[in-house]
């Protein structure tokens, strides 16, 4: 009798150290197979980084090593309005603006970011900041006007733009801008008259010229020769 409880015993605990011995093996294979960004194993729970996570480590980081740098705490602004941490946005874009006065892409995502928390009255005093910065610049209302796009404010855009071709009418850049800028509210007939007087100033361009040739007009591209060597439509601020 004494050897059978011993051998159901010695039974019971193999067949207990063999379960662990399954389970410590699959621990691995049940975290990497769920397809998931979370995954719960064993009662714990496993959050998967994302890649936006991982930029953000990056970019603090980078941070540690150069904290004067406007560029990454533009970046990290970004990051955090996707998630719509709004006072975690506005506090990197006033660092950028601290280190890069002039940094127009943090200057359009100030003003998005007031509107996106929904201060409206905010976000267009800012633009109208910003916008003043620059109303005697051809070249920084343009790079405003680019900002304002990226952050999808098409009419704070339009209007940098506008004032930008004011000052500078023979602009080759202004012109093939607001010819993308018609292009991508698919006003194609806006689009062409714009390209095409960019590429009547400048023909050396071919980006214009792919873009005037899927419109339908035939252009030709010139040949560069060693006299040409300053942009025509350089703006200096």
């Amino acid at each position: 009798m004494t050897r059978r409880v011993k051998s159901k015993k010695s039974i019971e605990c193999f067949a207990f150290c063999l379960f662990t011995f399954a389970l410590l093996f699959s621990y691995p294979l049940l975290i990497g197979g769920c397809n998931g960004q979370q995954a719960e194993v064993a009662g714990v729970e496993v959050v998967q980084e994302t890649p936006a996570e991982k930029r953000k480590a990056e970019l603090l980081k980078l941070l540690d090593r150069k904290f004067e740098n406007p560029e990454a705490h533009f970046e990290l602004g970004q990051l955090y309005q996707a998630e719509k941490l709004w006072s975690k946005a506005e506090y990197h874009y006033n660092v950028a603006l601290s280190f890069d006065p002039v940094h127009r892409e943090a200057q359009a995502a100030m003003v998005k970011v007031y509107l996106d928390s929904g201060d409206k009255a905010k976000s267009k005093t800012y633009a109208d900041i910003y916008m003043g910065q620059v109303a005697g610049s051809a070249s920084g209302l343009l790079r405003l006007g680019l900002g304002f796009q990226n952050q999808q404010l098409d009419e704070y855009a339009l209007t940098c733009y506008q004032q930008a071709l004011q000052l500078a009418p023979n602009s080759a850049k202004i012109h093939r801008q607001m010819g993308y800028y018609y292009l991508s509210k698919d006003d194609k007939v806006r689009a062409k008259e714009y390209f095409i007087r960019s590429f009547q100033l400048d023909p050396r361009q071919p980006d214009v010229a792919g873009e005037l040739g899927r419109l339908g007009v035939e252009v030709r591209i010139p040949q560069k020769t060693e006299k040409q060597t300053k942009e025509p439509d350089e703006i200096v601020e």
